[in-house]
Parts: structure tokens; sequence; C-alpha cells
């Protein structure tokens, strides 16, 4: 069966196995309820980060997810259209999985990271956090904003 595999997979391109990937695994997870899922990613998520460099991976995840890249701008494109149609009260689709994501994402990959690489990496997402946290407040909120985040109010 092993050789049969690489046999098959040495004959295809990169495209031709991602296409193939994406057919199986949305046969795969047809019938799977959202918890059935994410019990298989919590058990598959630390094999497959074990050996990967997530200083160097989450950058360039990031901003391919951001349309920063050159190219690249379906993802963002994508976030944009996310909120279509809600009322500006509601929080649009992409933020909210953000937020609930980002602290998950952060909790299994800082232990991962190098000691003495994570002081620059907190200090670049505090900087990040606290700028565009306030992005869009008058200057009373952001006074507010800050003296919360900080606990001094």
């Amino acid at each position: 069966m092993e050789k049969m595999m690489e046999l098959m997979m040495g004959k295809m391109s990169k495209e031709e196995r991602r296409k193939m990937m994406e057919e199986m695994m949305e046969k795969f997870l047809a019938g799977m309820t959202a918890e059935d899922r994410q019990k298989i990613i919590e058990n598959m998520m630390p094999k497959m980060m074990e050996g990967v460099d997530m200083m160097q991976m989450m950058p360039k995840m990031m901003t391919g997810m951001m349309g920063c890249g050159a190219g690249d701008a379906g993802m963002m494109d994508m976030m944009s259209k996310a909120g279509e149609g809600q009322r500006e009260t509601e929080m649009s689709m992409m933020p909210k999985m953000m937020m609930e994501m980002m602290p998950k994402c952060l909790g299994m990959m800082l232990p991962r990271v190098p000691k003495e690489k994570r002081i620059d990496f907190v200090s670049t997402m505090i900087t990040t956090l606290m700028q565009q946290g306030c992005a869009g407040m008058s200057e009373e909120e952001k006074g507010n904003f800050k003296a919360k985040v900080l606990g001094k109010s």
C-alpha cells in the first residue's frame, strides 16, 4: 500500500495533490459534527506542530491571511465580505472568529518559542494590540481604553 501511494503521489504535481487532499477532506468530514472536527484538530495539532518554527511561520501566515503579500488579496477580500449585510452594531464573522482563535493559537505557540525570542514577539503584539485597539476612537475613548487595559479604571 505504501509503495502504491508513493508511486501515485510521486507522479502528481503539488497542485494535484492539494486538490486531491481537499476532495478527500471534504468527503471525510461530511458526516462529522463541529464537535467531532474540533476533537480531531485538538488531537492532531500538537503532532502537526512538532519541529515547526512558529516564529518564522506565524508572520508568514498572518501576512498571507491579511492579504499583505504580493498578489495575496484573497483572504483580505474574504474578510471584508464576511461582514457584508450586517448592521454596524453587529460584529462580522471574521473579527469574531479571530478574537476566539488568536488567544488559543498564542497559547499553543508561545510555549514552543525559544524564551529569548518571546520578548520581541510579545512586545510587538502588545504594541499592535494597543494601537489597533484604539483605532477609530476619540482621545477620551482612547484614554479610557488604555486605563482599562492597564487596570487603572
